[in-house]
């Protein structure tokens, strides 16, 4: 039976984020770039002030990851986040997105006290829509022509929960 942890980032994680978002279904989906160094990584994902970094192992593997970042900088946002998430292309489709979703919102609502969650989504992610859909996100609106990808430029959704409080 495999066994799928949660738990925060940890330094010696880092080559793993590194395998983790170098696969093409990653970068294909994310703000990535092929060819990044570890070192680039290991900036990347920091520690730091408003920064909570979570990772998925199944049966000890680094299988997927997700960022909520704080707006601690700007005062009147300090009660948003800003989510970011991969999950490794082997193991799509099994939940492990929803639970690293899960522990994410669990640490912004019942420890942080943030009330505004945002992320981006490719407009042509339904997989990753259905899944902020199913965990309370709303489409807010359409970035035309946001990101360049494999020579084309494409459309990404903006998403937010609002959580009163």
């Amino acid at each position: 039976m495999s066994s799928l942890h949660i738990r925060a980032l940890e330094p010696e994680d880092i080559p793993a984020v590194h395998v983790l978002y170098s696969q093409p279904t990653l970068q294909r989906n994310t703000l990535g770039l092929p060819y990044m160094p570890v070192s680039a990584w290991a900036e990347k994902v920091a520690a730091g002030p408003g920064k909570h970094l979570l990772v998925a192992t199944l049966d000890g593997r680094l299988v997927g990851q997700i960022s909520l970042l704080l707006e601690e900088h700007r005062p009147r946002r300090r009660h948003v986040g800003s989510l970011g998430m991969g999950v490794d292309e082997t193991v799509h489709g099994q939940g492990i997105g929803t639970r690293l979703l899960g522990a994410a919102l669990e640490l912004a609502d019942d420890w942080l006290g943030l009330t505004r969650l945002e992320l981006s989504v490719y407009a042509d992610n339904a997989a990753a829509i259905a899944l902020y859909t199913r965990a309370g996100f709303e489409q807010e609106g359409r970035h035309r022509n946001f990101a360049r990808r494999e020579g084309v430029l494409v459309d990404a959704l903006s998403m937010a929960r609002i959580r009163e409080g």
